[in-house]
């Protein structure tokens, strides 16, 4: 789960017709399967969460101090 503040920040991080999203969802899988030796299922979701960054609570629950 990929969490932004604002609607135009979800565009930016899925890109056109999802292809950047798809590109850094199999970057990231990649990674894993080498890390874990064997084959992984990724899912990936943008979430529009408003001033996250200004929520203490929200930046605990995303495992700032």
């Amino acid at each position: 789960l990929i969490h932004v503040i604002r609607d135009s920040q979800k565009g930016i991080i899925i890109g056109h017709k999802g292809e950047k999203l798809k590109k850094t969802g199999t970057e990231a899988r990649l990674d894993i399967e080498e890390f874990f030796g064997r084959k992984v299922f990724l899912e990936m979701y943008v979430k529009v969460t408003k001033d996250w960054r200004d929520k203490p609570r929200e930046l605990k629950r995303f495992g700032y101090r």
